[in-house]
């Protein structure tokens, strides 16, 4: 399933894992009972040859006692023994990329790097995330490179809002660690509910929002001022709030891809992409609150 971003559109879990089993239908009584795995049918996941596993076969009675006692004896297989991708995973690659890029920032801030090396750092980062989301597999050098680039990019653009407007940084941290929790909480309690339609509709406002954006810039860019008037004044407020509910929309969708990987048995490797959404979500939304912030300060 590929999840569209507004940054990147980055390639979900959809490659083919050779794990047997997880397209088959849930139990009753399981988690996933009553529910539509959307790695069944066309499976990414499923074991695509004929098993080889001995448990498969329909008469026992030609099985040896040793057989036996693996079948009847031995503790089920977790998932670090087939591999699969688990919510530590997740949280462990999240922390990583994340703390890359906070760390990184922290050290452009520190050095006050100039303003041409944060957009040349931007620049660096927007083609590692760009071959990243076009690899069919993870890779985690290109993952980190990005969280690198993007924290240097973020710690200049950050002392630059915090020259003209002093504290708004941590504002825009702070709102985006509200935002997080705000979203994760509602996906959690169902009061997001993240569907076919609800995909299509954000997606489908992210694509006018970037138009509209790079239309303004380019204005801006030819015809000097604030191009269009939307990053600026009470339509800039309209547009940043826009910016930061589509990033939350965003979010909930990269909440969805996590679930849905750990749930039907995604290779552990994928725990890399679930971090790299998840990053860019938080930092579309801290640089959309960044914005934001300074023109009510303004």
């Amino acid at each position: 399933m590929r999840s569209s971003n507004p940054v990147f559109s980055r390639r979900g879990f959809s490659r083919s894992g050779g794990y047997a089993g997880f397209g088959a239908a849930p139990q009753a009584g399981s988690p996933a009972a009553g529910q539509a795995n959307p790695y069944a049918g066309g499976n990414p996941y499923a074991q695509t040859q004929a098993p080889t596993n001995p448990y498969a076969a329909g008469d026992q009675r030609n099985l040896t006692p040793e057989q036996l006692q693996q079948m009847y004896g031995a503790p089920p297989a977790g998932p670090l023994q087939t591999g699969r991708m688990t919510m530590d995973d997740v949280v462990m690659r999240t922390g990583m990329t994340l703390g890359t890029v906070i760390v990184a920032a922290a050290v452009a801030w520190i050095a006050q790097l100039p303003v041409g090396v944060g957009f040349g750092a931007a620049l660096v980062a927007l083609v590692l995330g760009l071959v990243q989301s076009f690899k069919r597999t993870a890779s985690p050098a290109l993952i980190m490179g990005y969280a690198l680039f993007e924290g240097l990019f973020l710690g200049v653009i950050s002392q630059v809002y915090n020259d003209r407007w002093s504290g708004i940084p941590m504002q825009a941290v702070l709102g985006t660690m509200a935002v997080f929790v705000g979203v994760l909480v509602a996906y959690k309690t169902r009061l997001i509910r993240v569907n076919a339609r609800f995909q299509r509709f954000v997606v489908a406002a992210a694509i006018g929002f970037i138009l509209l954006m790079a239309v303004n810039l380019l204005f801006a860019a030819f015809g000097g001022g604030d191009g269009l008037g939307f990053r600026s004044g009470g339509l800039g407020i309209v547009f940043g709030l826009v910016g930061v509910v589509l990033g939350a929309a965003f979010l909930a969708m990269d909440f969805k891809q996590v679930e849905d990987g750990v749930r039907y048995g995604a290779p552990r490797e994928e725990s890399w992409l679930a971090a790299f959404g998840l990053t860019l979500s938080l930092v579309w939304i801290y640089l959309e609150l960044l914005r934001l912030i300074s023109i009510f300060r303004d």
